[in-house]
C-alpha cells in the first residue's frame, strides 16, 4: 500500500494495526530461519482478509528480530534482548499513534516471544493509552490444532505443524529430503520440573537437531487447516469488544483513589 492508503485506513474510526512478530533462528535442518515471521505474517493476513470488508485494518510487514538466544548453539539466529526489543515494539506503537491508528494486535510466530510480549503489551497499552492486544495463533482453539497432529498433541519447533504451514505458504523452502536427519539423535530433552521457570538453550531442550517434534508427517493440506483456524480464531479476537475496550489509566494522579465502579470507600 502508499502512504495515502494507510492514511485513509487510520482516518477511520477504530483502526486496526496488525504486527506480525516472529524470529530469525534456526529450524532444524529442514525449515528456513524466517519460519516464525512467515507463518506468523500468514495467519495475520488471512485473518485480515476475513474482516476487512467492515474493519479498518492494515497488516504491517512482520518483524523478523525476536528473542532467539536460546538457539544460538544451532547458528542460523539473530537476536535482540529484551531492552532492545521493547525499545522497537516501543517505537512502532509510538508511530502507529501517531498515524492515527486506534489499535494494535500483535501476532506472534516464536515462542520465545510470548512471554516478552505479554509484559510489553501490557505497558504500551497504559503509556499510549491504546489497547494492545498480544496472541500467539498456535496456542488458539488448542482441541481444533491438536486433531490436525498425528504425532503429537500440539505445536512444538520446525515439527509437524509449522513443517505443515511452511509447506503451504512457502513449499519450496522445505527440504523435505531433510526430514529424516532431523529426527536423527535426538536425546530425551532436559526441562524445569513443573511450576519453575529457568533459562535452557535449545540446545539442551532439543539436542543435536534443534527439532523438536516430527516434520515427516507435514503436508501443506495440514497447513492450510492449521491456518483456516489461527484466521478464524484472530478474526473473532479482532471483532470481540472486551479485547478493545480503552486500557485503565492506572498511573494517572489519584487513580487509587476510585475504583472502575467509581468506589471510593
Amino acid at each position: 500500500m502508499t502512504a495515502p492508503d494507510l492514511r485513509a485506513i487510520a482516518a477511520r474510526p477504530n483502526a486496526l494495526a496488525i504486527l506480525p512478530t516472529g524470529s530469525l533462528e534456526q529450524h532444524g535442518p529442514h525449515l528456513p530461519v524466517i519460519t516464525d515471521t512467515a507463518s506468523a505474517s500468514a495467519a495475520a493476513l488471512r485473518a485480515a482478509r476475513l474482516v476487512a470488508d467492515d474493519v479498518p485494518v492494515a497488516v504491517m510487514p512482520g518483524l523478523w528480530l525476536g528473542m532467539s538466544e536460546h538457539h544460538f548453539p544451532f547458528g542460523g539466529t539473530i537476536s535482540v534482548d529484551f531492552e532492545a526489543y521493547r525499545a522497537i515494539i516501543h517505537s512502532v506503537v509510538r508511530s502507529l499513534k501517531a498515524l492515527g491508528f486506534a489499535r494494535l494486535l500483535l501476532v506472534n510466530g516464536h515462542g520465545g516471544n510470548i512471554d516478552p510480549l505479554a509484559v510489553i503489551a501490557r505497558e504500551l497499552a497504559v503509556t499510549f493509552a491504546m489497547p494492545i492486544v498480544a496472541t500467539t495463533p498456535w496456542m488458539l482453539a488448542p482441541k481444533d490444532v491438536a486433531a490436525i497432529f498425528e504425532t503429537d498433541t500440539g505445536p512444538k519447533h520446525a515439527c509437524e505443524g509449522e513443517t505443515s504451514v511452511m509447506l503451504t505458504i512457502a513449499g519450496e523452502l522445505v527440504r523435505r529430503d531433510k526430514f529424516d536427519e532431523a529426527m536423527q539423535q535426538r536425546p530425551e530433552p532436559v526441562d524445569a520440573p513443573a511450576g519453575f521457570t529457568r533459562f535452557y538453550s535449545f540446545s539442551e531442550r532439543a539436542p543435536t537437531t534443534g527439532v523438536k517434534g516430527d516434520p515427516r508427517a507435514a503436508s501443506a493440506d495440514k497447513g492450510e487447516r492449521f491456518l483456516a483456524i489461527q484466521a478464524r480464531e484472530l478474526a473473532a479476537a479482532i471483532r470481540d469488544e472486551r479485547l478493545w475496550s480503552t486500557p485503565d489509566p492506572v498511573w494517572r494522579a489519584g487513580r487509587g483513589q476510585q475504583t472502575t465502579s467509581g468506589r471510593t470507600d
